[in-house]
């Protein structure tokens, strides 16, 4: 009964670090994404509200 826990207790452990290297990579394609969409609306931002 031991090992079954001690089994289940590594899979938790294990699956729980590859979930988070997981959302560490979405997090860092997030950040770029979004620094990539904020430099490109300052470009046109510029433009569209020189038209006052």
């Amino acid at each position: 009964m031991i090992w079954i826990l001690l089994l289940l207790l590594i899979l938790v452990v294990f699956g729980f670090g590859f979930t988070m290297q997981i959302l560490w990579w979405v997090a860092a394609v997030l950040l770029v994404l979004w620094i990539v969409g904020f430099a490109m609306r300052g470009r046109s931002g510029g433009r569209r509200y020189s038209r006052r």
